[in-house]
């Protein structure tokens, strides 16, 4: 009778599985990374690991764990994670910098009172150029 239960389970968990690829609903953490380009530039193999570090630092990013412990991503976690990773790699933004971004999700992002480091770094040459340009002409 054991069997026949674990038999059902196995095939009821396919039938769910063979669904979501279907419906194309769930993601695994491969196809995402693969989607979002996320790659080991050394090894040229998918970085899963990215994903799963990001996993843990923000607590919006929520994979549905089915039988097996394999990770399913719905759409709009990808979509979050799409964020996460413009906010960290193009904008150049830290993690607390992106954690406080998605706290505040409702406003734009190009509207976004949350400043880069380059952004950061750029401001703060310029005053000190305005500094030292104030000096001289105080002299």
């Amino acid at each position: 009778m054991l069997f026949y239960l674990n038999l059902l389970k196995n095939l009821n968990f396919i039938l769910i599985m063979n669904n979501v690829k279907k419906n194309s609903t769930y993601k695994t953490i491969s196809e995402v990374a693969e989607e979002l380009n996320i790659i080991n530039s050394k090894t040229g193999n998918l970085s899963t690991h990215t994903l799963r570090f990001w996993e843990k630092e923000f607590i919006q990013i929520k994979p549905k764990i089915f039988a097996g412990k394999r990770r399913y991503y719905d759409n709009d976690t990808i979509e979050i994670i799409k964020k996460i990773k413009f906010l960290l790699k193009d904008k150049g933004m830290t993690i607390n910098g992106v954690k406080k971004q998605l706290i505040k999700d409702n406003s734009d992002l190009d509207v976004s009172d949350n400043t880069s480091i380059k952004t950061k770094n750029t401001l703060k040459s310029k005053i000190n150029k305005i500094s030292k340009l104030l000096k001289d002409l105080k002299r």
